[in-house]
């Protein structure tokens, strides 16, 4: 996959800052493809939220909109 941005730190906060957005963006892509792998797996909400470090609600309500099931 091809950055769009270096991710080595930069002196130009312009720079710096659309090197955030993205990498916010493809981690947000990566959160759901694995969410959606792991439903697809018969994975609980309370086994996914454990991995990711947030509450079962927490999770599924970021996250179940996102998610066909």
């Amino acid at each position: 996959m091809k950055m769009p941005y270096s991710l080595s730190s930069s002196d130009d906060p312009e720079q710096a800052l659309a090197a955030v957005v993205a990498l916010r963006l493809m981690a947000d892509k990566l959160e759901r493809q694995a969410v959606a792998k792991a439903l697809e797996q018969c994975w609980s909400w309370a086994q996914i939220a454990q991995a990711l470090g947030v509450s079962k609600q927490a999770a599924h309500k970021r996250l179940a909109g996102f998610i066909k099931q």
